[in-house]
């Protein structure tokens, strides 16, 4: 137990005593103040613990931590000189901050405590007996059920092999074919009937983590089914079994429309049998579409498919499965799971994380897909100059990644837990930019925020700053920027005293800094000290070997993103991506994929060639402006004002194209300035068109 003396008995020292004596880690053995009214000394008489007027006498014992809360430096250096060397001083507004984030951290533990109780006893209230086996087909998860219909103990079963509890289990081979079983009659010993369904669970890379089953005891129900000959009597025990299940259950007829749904449906859904029974069976969705109408169709099961359903929008899973008798498809029945807690205890995870940590980067190195060479040589070298403090210049085409190395670099660092700050250069005035990059001073200028503002510079203080597009820099502001590299010092618009910054600057760039040097737009100086560490980002032209996986990735993405069910690519549609010389690199790749997914019909899984819009442009050329590919607009019967728009949106975007969406040669075509341009790809919708 850490022995701790308190040195200030004001607000901050009672503030920080109340947080001590909640841990059972930290021994307070004083509490000192020079005034005998101070708040702290009367609360600490009230825990038992010592108080005095002077904190010499306790300063050369083996102490442990001396928290001093006076905020008077004098005292600060008095101590540090008095303390006995094994003895650690700590300001009273850094130990306050450490103890909250401990008693955080607590309540975070605490938080999963209870979720898993949750789980625990979900999984084992359940009325289905469930088993989870390993890849070693030794038994991990046993329910209470299992055990009830087995007749075995978890003690008893938990790290066996599943063939030594049940000799004649079928479920190690589902970890062979991967493919699930659903609706699986078995017989266990002589008399044990029961009815199964076998899953593999497989996690988001592929891997195989192991088998589910999950099974009834329909023993009892076969022998009385086989005595029973009255249809009535049969159809009532097996809607009392439906209606009984805690899972929601839907079940349509081979047309498509509702047939029946239990009680755990109408509790989840808020749908009444009024509402589902005898109508479409897309009824009952209000985000997504029916995979009900999908399994008819193609009369195979679905499974984890996410959408949301009924008036209250509810979030939920769906395992839709085929029902065929003697060959003949007689409809479907759909399973739903409510994941809308688990959704909401996860997003008050996440809340909680960001009380713990500061603002931090999206992405990882693992985010990164590639695996030709020059793209293994560019993730090298960035892991590589992530671990320096060296600035960075990252260069390539728009769309190559270069804000996604960006973030990978800083969260690589040793600057991981501080702030990442990006700015796009080009996107803002030269006054504006200036004014955020280095904050200005109370009336600095008309308008100007009460008191003065930050720049991005202070707030990335221990951190790191992404500035895009630095080519697009002027004179004046390169100037600044090249006193922050040397001086690492900024100095606030208005004012006149430099501030200390300790930044990490990552820079990115699309344009060719060597040319612009020559012209004179780029400083020589500038342009040396951000070149120190060069990384250059291969357009996708020259990895073509990447874009199988980057296709598989961003397609499972934007399933997540547009509630689809796409499997992936025909061997037609990825040899047609690879012969693409793609302009607007991986941006313009996630674009294709995107249009291609919105037009897929709902019951198809895979992407053709003729779903790619880009290979349609191509054909069309010779009816289209030949250098970018676009067709004109239809203007006939347009207003003058509507039609003007159309003009200008489909020469922006002919330029665009034909200078492989580079923004500053685009303008310069178009002898507009980049803010303009900017401002007209956002008012036509152009700034999501393969080129972000």
């Amino acid at each position: 137990m850490q022995k701790v003396l308190i040195i200030g008995a004001g607000k901050g020292g009672t503030a920080l005593l109340h947080i001590l004596m909640k841990t059972n880690l930290i021994h307070v053995i004083a509490v000192v103040d020079q005034n005998p009214e101070a708040a702290g000394l009367k609360e600490a008489e009230k825990y038992g613990i010592a108080t005095s007027s002077d904190w010499k006498p306790y300063i050369k014992s083996e102490l442990d931590i001396v928290i001093n809360t006076t905020g008077d430096k004098a005292v600060l250096e008095e101590l540090l000189r008095e303390k006995h060397k094994q003895t650690i001083v700590i300001p009273g507004k850094m130990a306050y901050m450490m103890f909250q984030l401990m008693e955080e951290k607590q309540q975070l533990i605490q938080m999963l405590k209870d979720q898993t109780y949750k789980h625990d006893r979900i999984f084992n209230s359940t009325h289905d007996g469930m088993i989870f086996i390993d890849i070693n087909e030794e038994i991990i998860l046993f329910n209470h059920m299992a055990g009830k219909i087995l007749g075995k103990k978890r003690e008893e079963v938990i790290g066996r092999l599943i063939k030594d509890v049940i000799p004649n289990t079928k479920l190690h081979r589902i970890l062979k074919t991967r493919e699930p079983e659903y609706n699986q009659k078995q017989l266990l010993g002589d008399h044990l009937q029961i009815v199964t369904t076998r899953l593999p669970i497989i996690d988001e890379g592929g891997t195989l983590l192991g088998a589910l089953c999950v099974f009834k005891d329909i023993t009892d129900a076969v022998e009385l089914a086989e005595e029973v000959t009255n249809l009535k009597e049969v159809r009532t025990m097996l809607e009392a079994i439906f209606q009984s299940s805690d899972e929601a259950i839907s079940v349509v007829d081979e047309n498509g429309t509702g047939l029946l749904i239990n009680k755990a449906y109408t509790k989840m859904t808020g749908l009444s049998e009024k509402e589902v029974i005898g109508k479409p069976a897309n009824t009952d969705i209000s985000e997504g579409e029916s995979m009900h109408l999908k399994v008819l169709e193609t009369r195979r099961p679905v499974r984890g498919v996410r959408m949301k359903v009924g008036p209250n929008e509810k979030d939920v899973i769906v395992n839709v499965a085929p029902v065929i008798v003697d060959g003949i498809l007689k409809g479907s029945v759909g399973v739903i799971h409510d994941v809308s807690e688990i959704k909401m205890l996860t997003a008050e995870l996440n809340r909680a994380r960001q009380i713990i940590r500061t603002l931090e980067a999206k992405y990882s190195f693992d985010d990164i897909i590639g695996k030709s060479e020059q793209m293994l040589v560019a993730l090298e070298q960035a892991k590589l100059g992530a671990k320096t403090p060296a600035t960075i210049l990252l260069r390539g085409e728009s769309g190559t990644g270069k804000e996604l190395f960006a973030h990978a670099i800083h969260n690589d660092s040793d600057r991981k837990y501080n702030k990442f700050i990006r700015v796009n250069c080009a996107a803002l005035s030269e006054t504006l930019l200036e004014s955020e990059l280095f904050g200005y001073e109370d009336g600095a200028f008309s308008g100007a925020k009460r008191g003065g503002k930050k720049g991005l510079f202070e707030e990335a203080n221990n951190g790191s700053i992404f500035l895009d597009e630095i080519g697009e820099l002027t004179q004046n502001t390169q100037a600044k920027l090249l006193r922050v590299l040397q001086e690492k010092e900024i100095v606030r618009v208005g004012g006149t005293k430099a501030i200390p910054v300790n930044v990490r600057i990552i820079a990115a760039t699309n344009v060719n800094i060597e040319k612009a040097m020559a012209d004179g737009k780029f400083r020589e100086d500038l342009y040396y000290r951000i070149n120190r560490y060069p990384i250059s980002i291969p357009p996708l032209r020259q990895r073509m070997e990447d874009i199988e996986e980057l296709s598989v990735r961003l397609i499972s993405k934007i399933n997540q993103d547009y509630g689809r069910n796409v499997k992936g690519l025909t061997a037609n549609a990825l040899r047609a991506l690879s012969s693409y010389h793609w302009p607007g690199n991986v941006r313009e790749l996630e674009n294709v994929l995107g249009r291609a997914m919105i037009f897929l019909n709902p019951h198809m899984e895979y992407i053709e060639k003729d779903h790619l819009r880009v290979f349609e442009t191509e054909k069309k050329a010779s009816g289209t402006d030949q250098a970018a590919g676009v067709p004109f607009p239809d203007i006939e019967g347009e207003k003058l004002s509507s039609a003007v728009e159309k003009f200008e949106a489909h020469v922006i975007q002919q330029t665009l194209e034909k200078h492989r969406y580079n923004r500053t040669k685009t303008a310069k075509a178009l002898g507009v300035s980049i803010r303009n341009l900017y401002y007209k790809m956002d008012k036509y919708g152009l700034a999501n068109d393969g080129m972000q």
